[in-house]
C-alpha cells in the first residue's frame, strides 16, 4: 500500500506562496485585479470575508484521490491569495488514503472519488458531512487527426485498429476501462487489437498522441488536460450505457478533526462555488455546480445520507 504522508506534515505539492509586509498588499492587489475581483467585489459574501480575519496563520489539511490534485492545487493557491492561512494538501492513491483514514489516520478535509467511502466514513462518525464536488468522464481518446478513422468504441473491435490498453492500472483506471469494453462488447477484439497493454493510464497516454503507437485508448478526460497533452488528442463520446457508476462521483466532506471548523467549512464552501468549480471544469472534469453536475447528482444519488 502507498505509504500516507502524516497529518502534521508539510504539503508535498509545496504549491503555497508566501508574501510579506507590503510586498504581500501589493501582489495580492495585483493578484486580484488580474482575477477580476476587483472590480466584482469579492467572491465571498461580506459575512464571509469578516469570517476569513479569523483564518490568521491557521493551517488546514486536506487529502482527496491524487486524480483531483490538477485541480485542487490551483484552487488552493488561489484560495491562500485571498485568505491568509496555509491549506495542507495531499492527493494520493484513493484506497490508501480511504483505508487509513478508516484506520487511525486523521485530516479535516478529505475528497475522496467513492461515495460508499464517504458513505462509510460517515457511518463511523469520521465524516460529519459531505458534499457533491465533481464527476470525472470516460471518453476515447486519439491522436489529434484521429488516423484511425474512429467514429466509437465499436471501432475498437475493427480489425487493423491499433489499441492502446492499461488492464492492470490501479483502480479505478484499468478496472473501469476493461468493464466499458466488456459493457460495450469489444473487450476480446480491443484487446487482440492491443498494441500496448500497461499497467498506469497516464504512462500510456503519450501513445495515443502524434508519434505514438496507437489509434484509440479508453481514458479519463482530465488525463487529456495534463501539462504537455492539451491540443495532442481528439475526444470522441462512449454512450453513457457503458460507463460503470462507481468511479464517475467525487465528493468532499469536512472531518470530525477538523481544528478550526470554520475554515474547513468555508474551503469546502469555495471548492463548491463557482469560481473554485472553475479549477475542476478546467482539469478535465464535471463541476457539481453545472447542469452536466446537477444531472449526474440526481441519476448516482450523490447526497449525504
Amino acid at each position: 500500500m502507498q505509504a500516507v504522508p502524516s497529518r502534521r506534515g508539510g504539503d508535498s505539492r509545496k504549491g503555497s506562496l508566501h508574501l510579506k509586509n507590503n510586498e504581500e498588499s501589493n501582489t495580492r492587489r495585483g493578484f486580484l485585479k488580474a482575477s477580476g475581483l476587483l472590480a466584482t467585489g469579492s467572491i465571498f459574501s461580506s459575512a464571509r470575508q469578516g469570517l476569513a480575519s479569523q483564518f490568521q496563520n491557521e493551517r488546514l489539511h486536506v487529502w482527496s484521490c491524487g486524480g483531483l490534485a490538477d485541480a485542487f492545487i490551483p484552487a488552493k493557491q488561489f484560495y491562500e491569495q485571498l485568505h491568509p492561512c496555509h491549506i495542507d494538501y495531499t492527493g494520493a492513491y484513493a484506497g490508501a488514503l480511504g483505508k487509513s483514514l478508516l484506520g487511525g489516520a486523521t485530516t479535516e478535509v478529505f475528497a475522496p472519488r467513492s461515495l460508499e467511502l464517504a458513505r462509510r466514513l460517515r457511518e463511523q462518525d469520521k465524516m460529519v458531512h459531505f458534499v457533491p464536488l465533481c464527476f470525472t468522464k470516460y471518453v476515447l481518446v486519439t491522436p489529434k487527426g484521429n488516423p484511425g478513422k474512429i467514429q466509437g468504441v465499436q471501432d475498437l473491435a475493427r480489425p487493423g485498429v491499433k489499441t492502446v490498453l492499461s488492464p492492470n492500472a490501479s483502480p479505478p483506471g484499468g478496472e473501469a476501462s476493461t468493464l466499458i469494453l466488456k459493457k460495450a462488447g469489444v473487450l476480446e477484439a480491443a484487446t487482440k487489437n492491443a498494441v500496448v497493454s500497461g499497467d498506469c493510464v497516464q504512462r500510456v497516454l503519450p501513445e495515443v498522441t502524434p508519434g505514438g503507437k496507437g489509434d484509440v485508448a479508453v481514458m479519463e478526460m482530465r488525463l487529456t488536460r495534463k501539462a504537455g497533452y492539451e491540443g495532442k488528442t481528439e475526444i470522441i463520446e462512449i454512450p453513457e450505457e457503458f460507463i460503470p457508476p462507481q468511479p464517475v462521483p467525487f465528493v468532499i466532506g469536512l472531518m470530525k478533526w477538523a481544528h478550526n471548523r470554520d475554515l474547513a467549512e468555508e474551503f469546502i464552501k469555495f471548492i463548491t462555488s463557482e469560481k473554485g468549480q472553475s479549477f475542476f471544469a478546467a482539469a478535465g472534469f464535471i463541476p457539481a455546480k453545472s447542469a452536466e453536475g446537477e444531472r449526474l447528482i440526481q441519476k448516482y444519488g450523490v447526497h449525504d445520507a
